[in-house]
């Protein structure tokens, strides 16, 4: 049974900085892809970032291209999200989710998390 958990959300003024980690266990961490989604109030989930299985490639939605950075270690079975110059807009509920290939579709996924809530003040 595949576990992912979220940790490291919480309240944080805009420009402010944090790192969210999802740990991974149930089935071999380093053989599937990984991705950031997020859910705000009255929104659709979206994409946030996506990581290949090693690590080689990333991927970043536009809206959080050069503040925030995906990145894994394999060895701890452990996702991060590092995030960086922190604004309102990204107040959402941020999941983790494990699958096939590292895209922004949800389909490629088939395990999520269960959700690490981020809260940006202005």
């Amino acid at each position: 049974q595949v576990q992912l958990v979220e940790s490291g959300g919480g309240l944080v003024q805009a420009g402010d900085s944090l790192r969210l980690s999802c740990a991974a266990s149930g089935r071999t961490f380093s053989s599937y892809a990984m991705g950031w989604f997020r859910q705000a109030p009255g929104k659709e989930r979206e994409f946030v970032a996506a990581i290949s299985l090693s690590g080689g490639i990333t991927l970043h939605a536009d809206s959080v291209k050069g503040r925030f950075t995906i990145s894994r270690d394999n060895a701890k079975n452990t996702l991060y999200l590092q995030m960086n110059n922190l604004r309102p807009e990204d107040t959402a509920v941020y999941y983790c989710a494990q699958g096939l290939r590292a895209d922004m579709k949800e389909r490629s996924y088939d395990y999520w998390g269960q959700g690490t809530q981020v809260t940006v003040s202005s």
